[in-house]
């Protein structure tokens, strides 16, 4: 620990009670590991959309002004009532960001797991990425072979282990085939390739033609535009031919879940040889995982008859009910697959201090697609 300097600058966002957010960068003491933690120095992490609702969370970041605080930059954003009413829980609490990075592990504690890792380039799991240095247990932790860039190492939990999860997850439940939105992603890039390896159809919406043409480009086979005139006849007819009766929305708000079971049931119907009032008996299940949309969830129940279901879905309770024979499975094959299936693009790669520039800011939070950034807390 002799080499390592004595603080810890970390990312910090803190919700005020006058209504207002702010974000800020802090040094922190410098963590010393317990005998079961390692001291990782993060190379690379980088922004998600579940990092961003933590990050600004309901603020309005139209209304960003930047600062600074003992020579480090601060931005400040004024949060409406809605958001405020959201964020009750958080009031007066500066929480540290960043779920996922990738890093060289500087020290370590005593046990024998520990000291194994010294030295190593490791993935990290755990919030508080956005920081020059994170200390974790080492179950929090995955080793990745010699030589790996951390920028490949760094998107190895959230996106890759997420995807993973919706083909476990159809399996588990006895599903065939998949409706995936907001497909042209970095996750829905990622599960274009699982599926098209595994053998699952996919049916992948999205809503441009830049962006269909983004998966075809990758082997897609069913894609669907949903700014299209035809948009639900087409969806009809991609379910009808996968048999798809699972989906999974990354966009939350709006009418597209409800879309997506309307034309499930459609496609139920049309196999269907007897007549019911009450609609299909196939059953029909979609979750919804991201907010793209904060719009609230507008669906018709009367449009895809009464078997089915409307739930969310987060990786970390999935891991808890697959166990950890199915997890270990799914965190080897990321490594194993770690610079084609499951390799992140970047558009942009940012220090710490620039993530704190109001117009990098503002474009990071668009979420717009084929744009994700990259923090690199030490240059």
């Amino acid at each position: 620990m002799t080499d390592l300097p004595e603080t810890n600058l970390t990312m910090l966002t803190l919700v005020k009670p006058e209504g207002q957010l702010e974000v800020s960068l802090e040094p922190r003491p410098m963590p010393t590991p317990k005998p079961h933690e390692v001291l990782v120095k993060v190379l690379a992490a980088p922004i998600n959309p579940s990092d961003l609702g933590l990050l600004f969370g309901g603020a309005d970041m139209s209304t960003a002004r930047a600062s600074t605080r003992d020579g480090q930059p601060r931005i400040t954003a004024d949060v409406p009532p809605a958001g405020m009413r959201a964020m009750g829980g958080r009031i007066g609490d500066a929480l540290a960001i960043g779920n996922e990075g990738c890093g060289t592990v500087v020290a370590a504690g005593d046990t024998p797991e520990a000291q194994a890792l010294l030295g190593k380039t490791v993935a990290l799991l755990g919030g508080e990425m956005y920081a020059e240095y994170r200390c974790l247990p080492v179950q929090m932790v995955m080793p990745l072979p010699d030589g790996t860039d951390p920028a490949d190492g760094a998107s190895c939990f959230v996106n890759p282990l997420t995807s993973l999860a919706f083909t476990e997850t159809m399996r588990m439940e006895n599903h065939s085939a998949i409706v995936h939105t907001a497909a042209a992603s970095n996750l829905g890039q990622m599960l274009v390739k699982i599926c098209a390896k595994d053998g699952i159809p996919l049916v992948n919406i999205v809503r441009s033609d830049a962006q269909v043409e983004i998966l075809k480009g990758i082997g897609a086979k069913y894609i669907v535009n949903s700014s299209a005139d035809d948009f639900m006849e087409r969806l009809v007819d991609a379910i009808v031919e996968t048999g798809a009766t699972i989906g999974f929305d990354a966009t939350g708000g709006g009418k597209l879940a409800g879309q997506i079971l309307t034309a499930m049931e459609a496609a139920a119907v049309k196999r269907m040889t007897t007549y019911s009032r009450y609609g299909s008996d196939t059953f029909k299940q979609v979750y919804i995982y991201g907010a793209l949309d904060l719009s609230p969830t507008t669906f018709s129940a009367r449009s895809f008859g009464l078997t089915w279901a409307l739930g969310g879905f987060l990786l970390t309770p999935f891991m808890a009910k697959a166990g950890m024979e199915t997890v270990g499975r799914m965190r080897k094959r990321v490594v194993d697959e770690l610079t084609t299936t499951f390799k992140s693009h970047y558009s942009h790669e940012i220090s710490l201090t620039e993530a704190l520039n109001v117009d990098t800011a503002q474009a990071y939070n668009a979420k717009r697609t084929g744009e994700k950034y990259l923090i690199k807390p030490h240059g």
